[in-house]
């Protein structure tokens, strides 16, 4: 009797299917972001997720109106396992649904790339690695074809993807690299992100997304916010340097874009100028900042604002500081050049900045600076030069003397130009008093013969030229080498002297 009462009694379900209604083992709910066909991925179910600290933290950060409800990171395999792998399955293509449903298939499909894989083990989910590939393969295609506006709870989808994927700690050790005059002694090659297949996918699509016509920045610009765009500027620190060029690509991008983050993106790369000049002297990304810039300032309207000019003074000058200018001497000579092209009165103010930070003991850097110089020089009006040309020249003549050939063949080297050679000539009464002495040096005693060849040419240019002139400043030449060497005869008198006074002394003593 007992027994047959007990089998009619309803059987208490097992722990499993109490957490899983489909049965099986808990995952974690990882299926409400995987595309799971029994869950709807576009809606809010992405706040059950058990996430990692990190991802809770941005959230914060991203959530928007909704608090940071919908905004969140996709679980982090890396972290989490294996869990919830066997519901990790691809959702149909965008050609085989309705047009009515596309928009809500882009949305599971965003969600479906927010799980974040170990790519630490080759070896590790290459099924569901395969499936967010492509899923971010169609999602490339998707955005680059799509017509229609995108919707403000499409773009905090997409920024919550792209947040997941591209916002993460750093997989490899920073390299500690041994730089003795802007050269990688270590010749390592540069260091990159194991999870690059998905990385480059994600930065395409949403490079994408900023360029696209149907992305409305009124809408877009809650979601690429300050915050966001300061953790953008913190990925230029990477050492892949395919990552560096699509974040160049990007900001850039949404500088255009954006117009009201404009100033807020200046002031930031500016931070990021003052802190590596002034602080670490150590960042991978200043090439591609200066790059941006570059472009930036090109876009200047005239007259140049006050803030543009203290921008120059600031930061881009003393850029020629750390040692490693070799690693971005171009673009920051492009940067330069282009606010004195806009600005004539600005080239008397980068010569005197140039001629602070001048290298004293690093040869390499010399040549870089009379690289740059010589660019300036090239668009230095007539009035400008003339303010700056005596200190200029005296820091020329000492190149000239430098027992370094290259750095001497360089200098000597500006005679070449003939927008240089021009200036040179209009302005020789001053100048060539002022080199001479250099030029009569190397032509005498110099070791290496192409700078005793080059040396002399310029000589013969400047006699040529101004016969009388060049007479006047060989003669004063002579005049000081006579009085130098009287000196110099006074000088070993009075030591020979002290010499046997202290010798007298010492005898009498003894």
């Amino acid at each position: 009797m007992i027994k047959q009462i007990l089998s009619k009694l309803p059987r208490k379900s097992s722990k499993s299917t109490e957490n899983n209604p489909h049965g099986g083992k808990s995952t974690t709910n990882v299926s409400s972001v995987t595309g799971s066909r029994s869950c709807d991925l576009g809606g809010n179910k992405s706040g059950n997720l058990n996430n990692p600290p990190a991802a809770a933290n941005n959230s914060a950060l991203y959530g928007g109106k909704n608090g940071g409800s919908k905004i969140q990171h996709g679980v982090n395999l890396k972290e989490n396992g294996n869990l919830g792998l066997s519901s990790y399955e691809g959702l149909p293509g965008f050609r085989d649904v309705p047009n009515s449903e596309k928009q809500n298939l882009f949305v599971k499909k965003l969600n479906l790339c927010c799980v974040v894989f170990d790519f630490i083990d080759p070896t590790k989910n290459l099924k569901e690695k395969e499936i967010k590939r492509q899923t971010l393969l169609e999602l490339v295609d998707y955005v680059t074809s799509v017509s229609g506006k995108f919707s403000e709870s499409v773009m905090q989808d997409v920024i919550k993807m792209v947040s997941a994927n591209l916002f993460r700690t750093p997989t490899a050790q920073p390299h500690e690299s041994k730089v003795i005059d802007g050269v990688d002694l270590e010749e390592e090659e540069p260091s990159v992100d194991p999870a690059w297949p998905h990385l480059q996918l994600v930065y395409e699509f949403f490079l994408r997304f900023v360029a696209s016509s149907e992305t409305d920045a009124k809408l877009a610009k809650r979601y690429i916010d300050q915050a966001f765009i300061l953790k953008l500027l913190d990925l230029f620190d990477s050492e892949d340097p395919r990552e560096r060029e699509y974040l160049k690509t990007i900001l850039h991008r949404i500088y255009g874009k954006f117009m009201v983050h404009r100033p807020f993106i200046r002031k930031a790369i500016n931070n990021i100028f003052y802190q590596f000049i002034f602080e670490a002297e150590k960042h991978n990304g200043i090439a591609e900042l200066l790059e941006i810039l570059g472009s930036i300032i090109n876009g200047f309207a005239l007259p140049l604002k006050e803030e543009h000019k203290m921008f120059l003074v600031r930061a881009l000058i003393p850029l020629h500081k750390p040692r490693c200018l070799a690693m971005y001497c171009q673009p920051l000579s492009y940067c330069i050049t282009q606010f004195v092209e806009k600005d004539c009165k600005l080239a008397d103010i980068v010569i005197r900045g140039l001629l602070k930070y001048w290298p004293a003991t690093n040869s390499s850097k010399e040549v870089i600076f009379l690289n740059e110089l010589e660019e300036l020089l090239e668009t230095t009006q007539l009035s400008e030069f003339q303010r700056c040309m005596i200190p200029l020249f005296q820091q020329i003549a000492r190149c000239i003397n430098s027992p370094h050939f290259q750095v001497a063949e360089r200098a000597l080297f500006l005679w070449n130009n003939d927008a240089i050679e021009n200036l040179i000539r209009q302005n020789r009464k001053a100048i060539l008093p002022i080199i001479f002495p250099a030029l009569e040096k190397n032509s005498r005693n110099h070791w290496n013969q192409a700078v005793r060849s080059l040396t002399l040419n310029i000589r013969k240019i400047f006699e040529d030229l101004d016969a009388d002139l060049f007479n006047e400043c060989f003669r004063k030449f002579q005049e000081d080498e006579i009085k130098e060497n009287e000196k110099k005869v006074r000088r070993e008198a009075i030591w020979k002297r002290l010499e046997e006074l202290a010798a007298g002394k010492s005898a009498g003593r003894n």
